[in-house]
């Protein structure tokens, strides 16, 4: 039983340590490629937009009665719009992308805080606020000069976000390991 324990741990920290490296990864491509990298988020981002319109207007047709068809109509038709103009602008795309990124990475940041503070006994938990600290500076850097900051900062700062989130999550899967070993289960 015990050995079967450590074989799960072991595909569990090993999955962890494999989406560390892929995000490390995706993280230098995305240092290589700003504009790029911000492009393909904008776009990406009003396509849902579009499909959540499509949505919408299917729904509408469960609508009970003439005012929910209609509302549900009209909704789908601004969410339709309002996609398909962000795909065509990408610069206003760009500078509303980033805002949003930078409350992201705000909420990124506060919520590995108080992982943390759960964690705070265990190796290396250093990692995580190391992480937290890191997503609060980037949300800084984007937010202080926005909105000429949206040219690079998706792009740069999700980059970087991704490396050290990536290394945090080797490190810490590493580290749990390391521990494990150690224990006569």
């Amino acid at each position: 039983m015990a050995h079967s324990i450590k074989n799960l741990f072991n595909e569990f920290t090993g999955a962890l340590i494999g989406w560390g490296v892929v995000m490390i990864l995706l993280g230098v491509a995305a240092l290589f490629l700003p504009l790029a990298t911000g492009t393909a988020v904008s776009i990406l981002i009003s396509c849902i937009i579009i499909l959540g319109g499509c949505a919408f207007l299917a729904s509408a047709f469960a609508g009970r009665n003439a005012g929910a068809f209609i509302w549900r109509m009209l909704i789908g038709v601004v969410y339709i719009v309002g996609g398909g103009y962000l795909a065509f602008h990408s610069k206003l795309a760009l500078e509303s992308f980033t805002i949003v990124l930078g409350l992201i990475f705000v909420l990124e940041g506060l919520l590995d805080i108080a992982t943390f503070f759960h964690f705070h006994d265990f190796p290396r938990s250093g990692w995580i606020l190391f992480d937290a600290l890191v997503s609060l500076l980037l949300a800084y850097l984007i937010m202080r000069p926005w909105p000429s900051s949206s040219v690079w900062a998706i792009g740069i700062i999700l980059g970087i976000d991704l490396i050290v989130s990536g290394l945090a999550s080797v490190m810490y899967a590493m580290s749990a390991r390391r521990a494990v070993k150690g224990l006569s289960l």
